[in-house]
C-alpha cells in the first residue's frame, strides 16, 4: 500500500488513525424494544408500579413488611435497567390470554419474581418460597431478562403467536431460528445417498440406531456394518471419512419451539427475515443466542401439551355442570398423592416416565412440596452429581441427615440437606462466602452449561478465598466447591419445578377425580408424553373408565364424554339377558356412568373435512343405512373401509365383515336394482336375513370376525383397540409368564420371565450405555433393563421386535420392580399387532 500511495504518505497513517476511532459491533445496529402506549398521565415506570401494587393486593391477603421491601427492590431495579415496558408487554400478552380463555402460565427464572407474580405473569409466590430474585435479574446481567410462557399447544398457542404479528406487524415479528446440523442418522443417510448404498443398508441404519441412541457404545464401523455393509466394502472408507466429516455441520434452518422476538420499528431492517413454511409465520434466519448477543429481546411462547389437555378437560367439566380451574383444585387430596405414591402416573404431566415411575414409591410424596422435589430429581443435575440415593435414603430414614455447615440448615432444612435446586446454590455461596445475590448469579453463570474455564477458575478462587476469610475449614470448603461445580451445570431451579409441580399434581387430580373428562382430552390432544394412546386406553379401562368404539352414527370428530347406562352393583348385570333388556318383566336397577365415545380422529387416514360433514349432516337427520351415508357424505373408498374394519358401521351391518362387503357394493340409483349375483351366495342365509329384515342381495356371505381378527383389525386402522389387550389373547399359551401386576410378590433374586408389547425403549445419557424397556400386558406395565453388551448382542431383536419375551433376575426394592434381564426374544404370536413404541427420545 505504501509503494502504490508512495505519492501520499499521509493516506496510510490517516487511513489507521481512522480505524483506531472507529467502534462498532453489531450491538449497535440500532434495535429498540417497542414501547408499551400507557395511559395519558402515567410513563412506563408509574404505570408498570400501580398495576404491579394493584396485583399485590389481589394476591396477597396482607402485604407484610418483607413483601413490601421485595417488591420495592425489584421495581427499582426494573427501572433502573430500563426493563418497565418489557414486563408491560409480557402483561399485556398474559391479558390478552385470559380475555381469550387460553390458559396461559409464565415459569423459569420469572418465577422468582414478585413483581411477575403480581402481575399475574407466574403463579409462584416467591416471597413465601423463599426464591433469590437475582436468579432472574440482576444489576451486572447483560441482556434482557427471561420470561417463559406456558401456553396450550396446537390453535389456542398459534392465536396468540398471531395476535403478536398482528400488533407488531409482518416485519415487526419473527420466530427465531434453529440451526438444524447433521447428527447420526441424518449424516448417514446424506453420504449413504451420496455414495449410492441401498436403501435398505440406510433404512437398516436408521431403524438400529434411533436418534438419541447413546453414542459411544459401539464404534461407527461396528454400526454400519450390522446394518449390512460389509467392514471391507470398498467404499467404507470414504463412508466413515464423509459422515466425520459432515457431523455437526450446519443441516438447514428451523423455527425455535417458541422463541418471538419483537421490535420498535422494521425488525427487517436489522436481522434477514424469511417466510416459514407455516403460513401466517416469518422466521429471522438467526437463532436465539445470536439474537441475544447482539441485545435482541426474545419471548418464549412455550406449547405445552399437558396444558392443552388441562384445558379441554375443564371445558368439558364445566359443560357437563361440574366445573373446576387449575386454581380451584384441592390443595393436599390423598387420593391424588395415593396414585402417586403407587407410581399410577400414565398420562399425568412430568411424572409418567419410568425413572419417575421407579422413584415415585420410594418418594411417597405426601405434600405438594415433595411432588416440586419429585419433578426436580429426576434430572441430569442431580443424577450426575449422585444426589438422588442419598436424598431418598435420608427421606426413608436410612442414612442420617447432615449439613455441609450448621449455617445451611435454613437453606437445605427443605430437602435434607441435600442441594437439589440452583437457588440452593446461590444461597450456599451468599451465606457460606458472603456473596452477593449478583455474585452468586455470577458464580452460576461462570459454571452453567457454557462454561468458560478461565471464567470458572477465577470465580472459584474468589468463592474459596472468600470462605477462607471466614474461618472455614479445608475440608468443608472442598466439599462446598465439589458440590456447587458439579452441581451447577444441570441444575433445575426451584421456580421452574414448582411451576412444572402445579401442573403435574393438577393433571394427577384430574386422573383421580375427572378421569373421564380427562382420559377423553389426553386422547384428543396426542400425539404427547411418553404413551401412545393404546397405552392410554388401556389404563382408562383398568381404572374402571368404559371406552366406547368408533361409531359412525355416535361418534364426533374429538373423543367425547357421553353417558352410559349400566346395571347397578346390586344387579351386577343378570337382570338383564344378551341384548342389554330387562328379564321376567321387570325393570332392572340401573346407574348412569360416564364413558368415553371415541372420535374420528384416531382413525387412520380418515380426513378431518369428511368426518365432520358426516356430523353436521347427522345433526339434521340420522343416516338409514350405509347407501344413504354414502350418497351424502363424500368418504373415499379407502375411508369407508377402514370403518368398516373397525366396527364403526356396525350400526348398518351384522359385523365388520358384512359392512366391508356392503361398502364393497356399487352404489345404484334408486330406478334400477342391484344385481343378483350377491342372492345366488347367501340362498342359504334366506332364513336369518328375513328376521333381520334385511334383503338377500345386500347380505354379505362372509363369517364374521374372530375377536383375535378384530383386535389386529383395530391396531392396523387405529394403533388402539376397546377389545382385550392382545397379550390376553395369548395369556393361556404362556403359563411361566409373569403379568406384570403380579411382578410385586416376586422375590427378589429369583429369575423369572416377562412378556409383552414393547411401548418404550430408553437409553438416557446418564445411564452409561444401559437400556431399559417397558413391556405391556394386559395388567399394566412391566420393565427390563439390559447392560450394554447384552443390548449389542440382540440390538437387532430388542429395536424390531413389537413384543418381547424376556428372561431375568428380579430387582425388588420399596415396591419398584425391575427385571436384570439375562435372555431375550421375540414373543412368538400368531401375527398379533401391537401399540407403537415411544424409542429413545
Amino acid at each position: 500500500m505504501r509503494a502504490i500511495f508512495a505519492d501520499l504518505p499521509e493516506a496510510i497513517e490517516n487511513t489507521s488513525h481512522l480505524a483506531e476511532r472507529l467502534t462498532f459491533s453489531l450491538e449497535n445496529i440500532g434495535y429498540k424494544f417497542p414501547e408499551y402506549p400507557v395511559p395519558v398521565g402515567h410513563s412506563m415506570d408509574s404505570f408498570l408500579r400501580t398495576i404491579v401494587w394493584f396485583g399485590a393486593q389481589q394476591r396477597y391477603a396482607a402485604i407484610s413488611p418483607k413483601v413490601k421491601r421485595q417488591i420495592e427492590e425489584e421495581l427499582a431495579l426494573i427501572s433502573k435497567l430500563g426493563f418497565p415496558g418489557y414486563f408491560l408487554i409480557v402483561w399485556d400478552i398474559i391479558n390478552f390470554c385470559r380475555e381469550h380463555n387460553i390458559m396461559v402460565q409464565g415459569r423459569g427464572s420469572a418465577a422468582n419474581s414478585a413483581v411477575c407474580y403480581c402481575l399475574g405473569i407466574t403463579p409462584v409466590d416467591p416471597v413465601e418460597n423463599h426464591l433469590v430474585f437475582e436468579r432472574f435479574l440482576n444489576e451486572s446481567r447483560k441482556g434482557w431478562p427471561d420470561i417463559d410462557l406456558d401456553l396450550p399447544s396446537g390453535d389456542r398457542r398459534e392465536a396468540v403467536i398471531q395476535e403478536i404479528y398482528r400488533r407488531y406487524g409482518k416485519h415487526g415479528a419473527a420466530m427465531t431460528a434453529n440451526v438444524i446440523t447433521y447428527r447420526g442418522r441424518s449424516a448417514a443417510r446424506e453420504i449413504g445417498k451420496a455414495l449410492n448404498f441401498s436403501p435398505s443398508i440406510i433404512d437398516r441404519f436408521s431403524h438400529l440406531f434411533a436418534s438419541g441412541d447413546f453414542p459411544h457404545t459401539m464404534e461407527l464401523e461396528a454400526q454400519i456394518e450390522a446394518a449390512g455393509l460389509p467392514k471391507h466394502h470398498p467404499r467404507m472408507p470414504a463412508f466413515i471419512r464423509l459422515y466425520r466429516a459432515i457431523y455437526g455441520l450446519p443441516r438447514h434452518l428451523g423455527q425455535h419451539s417458541g422463541g418471538m422476538i419483537i421490535c420498535q420499528n422494521k425488525l427487517s431492517s436489522f436481522v434477514p427475515l424469511e417466510n416459514a413454511s407455516m403460513p401466517g409465520r416469518v422466521v429471522a434466519q438467526w437463532d436465539k443466542d445470536d439474537c441475544e448477543d447482539l441485545g435482541i429481546v426474545k419471548v418464549d411462547l412455550l406449547g405445552l401439551g399437558m396444558m392443552s389437555v388441562m384445558q379441554d378437560a375443564f371445558e368439558l367439566c364445566r359443560e357437563r355442570g361440574r366445573p373446576l380451574d387449575l386454581a380451584h383444585i384441592p390443595k393436599n387430596d390423598e387420593k391424588t398423592f395415593d396414585i402417586m405414591q403407587h407410581a399410577d402416573t400414565i398420562g399425568v404431566f412430568q411424572i409418567e416416565s419410568r425413572a419417575q415411575m421407579a422413584t415415585l414409591p420410594r418418594m411417597k410424596p405426601k405434600c405438594f412440596y415433595d411432588v416440586v422435589i419429585e419433578v426436580a430429581i429426576i434430572r441430569p443435575g442431580p443424577i450426575q452429581g449422585d444426589m438422588v440415593h442419598p436424598y431418598l435414603a435420608r427421606r426413608a430414614g436410612k442414612e442420617p441427615v447432615t449439613y455441609f455447615d450448621d449455617r445451611l440448615k435454613p437453606v437445605l432444612e427443605r430437602t435434607l440437606g441435600v442441594p437439589l435446586f440452583q437457588e440452593q446454590m446461590l444461597k450456599i455461596a451468599m451465606i457460606m462466602a458472603d456473596f452477593s445475590g449478583n455474585e452468586a448469579e455470577e458464580l452460576r453463570r461462570a459454571l452453567s452449561f457454557h462454561r468458560s474455564e478461565e471464567r470458572m477458575r477465577k470465580v472459584s478462587v474468589k468463592l474459596r478465598a472468600a470462605m477462607e476469610r471466614k474461618s472455614i475449614a479445608p475440608d468443608k470448603i472442598d466439599k462446598i466447591i465439589q458440590s456447587i461445580s458439579s452441581f451447577a451445570l444441570y441444575g433445575f431451579p426451584e421456580s421452574h419445578a414448582i411451576s412444572f409441580a402445579i401442573l403435574a399434581y393438577g393433571s394427577a387430580y384430574l386422573k383421580v377425580h375427572r378421569a373421564p373428562e380427562f382420559y377423553a382430552s389426553l386422547l384428543n390432544n396426542q400425539p404427547m408424553g411418553f404413551y401412545t394412546p393404546a397405552t392410554i386406553v388401556k389404563d382408562a379401562q383398568r381404572h374402571g373408565l368404559k371406552i366406547k368404539p368408533v361409531c359412525v352414527s355416535q361418534s364426533d370428530w374429538r373423543c367425547t364424554v357421553v353417558s352410559d347406562d349400566q346395571p347397578s352393583p346390586q344387579s351386577s348385570g343378570r337382570d338383564r339377558d344378551q341384548g342389554g333388556a330387562p328379564r321376567g318383566g321387570r325393570e332392572a336397577p340401573v346407574r348412569v356412568v360416564d364413558a368415553v365415545r371415541l372420535g374420528f380422529c384416531v382413525v387412520n387416514g380418515l380426513r378431518q373435512e369428511h368426518a365432520e360433514e358426516l356430523v353436521r349432516r347427522r345433526q339434521d337427520r340420522s343416516f338409514k343405512s350405509l347407501d344413504d351415508l354414502k350418497r351424502h357424505v363424500p368418504f373415499g373408498k379407502n375411508e369407508l373401509r377402514a370403518l368398516a374394519e373397525l366396527g364403526a358401521l356396525n350400526c348398518f351391518a351384522e359385523h365388520r365383515r358384512a359392512a366391508m362387503w356392503k361398502v364393497e357394493e356399487t352404489l345404484h340409483d334408486d330406478l334400477l336394482t342391484p344385481s343378483g349375483v350377491v342372492a345366488a351366495f347367501v340362498s342359504n342365509a334366506e332364513p336369518k336375513i328375513q328376521a333381520l329384515g334385511t334383503s338377500a342381495s345386500t347380505t354379505s356371505p362372509l363369517f364374521p370376525m374372530t375377536l383375535p381378527e378384530r383386535v389386529k383389525a383395530d391396531y392396523e386402522t387405529m394403533n388402539l383397540t376397546t377389545g382385550p389387550h392382545p397379550m390376553k389373547l395369548l395369556r393361556e399359551k404362556l403359563p411361566n409368564i409373569w403379568r406384570a401386576i403380579d411382578l410385586v410378590q416376586a422375590r427378589h433374586g429369583s429369575t423369572i420371565q416377562i412378556a409383552g408389547n414393547v411401548i418404550c425403549r430408553q437409553r438416557p445419557g446418564t445411564a452409561k450405555g444401559f437400556v431399559f424397556i417397558s413391556l405391556e400386558d394386559e395388567t399394566g406395565v412391566s420393565n427390563a433393563i439390559v447392560d450394554p453388551d447384552l443390548f449389542e448382542r440382540f440390538r437387532l431383536v430388542i429395536t424390531e421386535e413389537a413384543f418381547l419375551l424376556i428372561e431375568g433376575q428380579v430387582q425388588n426394592s420399596d415396591g419398584v420392580v425391575l427385571i436384570k434381564a439375562r435372555d431375550i426374544k421375540p414373543l412368538v404370536h400368531e401375527r398379533l399387532v401391537g401399540s407403537e413404541s415411544h424409542d429413545f427420545h
